[in-house]
């Protein structure tokens, strides 16, 4: 058992480090506005003062103080997630950085390799780093970092899991990567955090404050997209508010 848990972390650290290696064989274009100078590969795909180049129901989004910004009030009486959507391609392997922040009884998230539902305006389902604020449940900030299939498989792999998933299974947990409750303290309640996606073939990396919040493999062939839309949500529920800003994506 000892052995097979050294080998469990050590294929942790392999992924999480073959995943940045390839940050050295990008040859895109780079010094995009907006974008930092030790970020090479990456351009904004938010210009900080329109909705250019992304879609939502315009109840809900709009852009002030250089952030996008998803509110919903009690008049508006949402029946369904809604999503803004980014309707610039549909990236297969890229890196997303984005900071938002989340009003206390918020729940939200960053939508990537999704589709849109045909029958529902502004839906969608896909893989989602997941975010929610401090006060949304009694048990804190429950779900923010994990990743979570909307409309689809569901809970993929929690705050703090390396997850695993065959066709015909259920996702099984190989390794840790840190407690729940430890990787929450990581997390800045009503300020600004900064999510980074490392998302290659099978292997989801996400990455909240410098800290590796969860690893999901994903050899589910039946379910599993290699591409798709990319997109920020609004949760059905109590009045909220997300911020999103600083978007900058990076694609291979």
């Amino acid at each position: 058992m000892k052995h097979i848990k050294i080998k469990l972390q050590i294929l942790v650290l392999m992924l999480v480090f073959g995943a940045f290696l390839s940050l050295s064989r990008v040859t895109r274009a780079e010094g995009q506005a907006g974008v930092p100078a030790d970020e090479p590969g990456f351009a904004s795909i938010f210009d900080g003062k329109t909705l250019q180049g992304w879609d939502g129901d315009a109840r809900i989004w709009r852009v002030e103080n250089g952030a996008i910004v998803g509110e919903v009030t009690p008049e508006l009486n949402l029946k369904t997630n809604s999503f803004l959507i980014w309707r610039g391609g549909t990236p297969g392997d890229f890196e997303l950085k984005a900071e938002y922040r989340i009003s206390s009884k918020g729940n939200s998230g960053i939508q990537y390799r999704s589709i849109e539902l045909p029958d529902i305006r502004f839906a969608m389902k896909g893989y989602q780093a997941d975010i929610d604020g401090e006060d949304r449940n009694e048990k804190g900030v429950r779900y923010t970092g994990q990743n979570y299939e909307e409309r689809g498989r569901g809970f993929l792999a929690w705050r703090g899991q390396l997850a695993h998933v065959y066709t015909g299974q259920k996702p099984i947990v190989l390794a840790s990567v840190g407690g729940n409750k430890q990787l929450e303290e990581f997390i800045k309640n009503g300020d600004w955090n900064e999510f980074h996606l490392i998302i290659r073939g099978t292997t989801l990396i996400h990455i909240l404050n410098g800290h590796l919040m969860c690893v999901f493999l994903d050899d589910d062939t039946a379910n599993r997209k290699l591409a798709g839309l990319l997109g920020i949500q609004v949760h059905v529920g109590p009045a909220m508010k997300i911020e999103f800003r600083n978007i900058r994506l990076k694609q291979f």
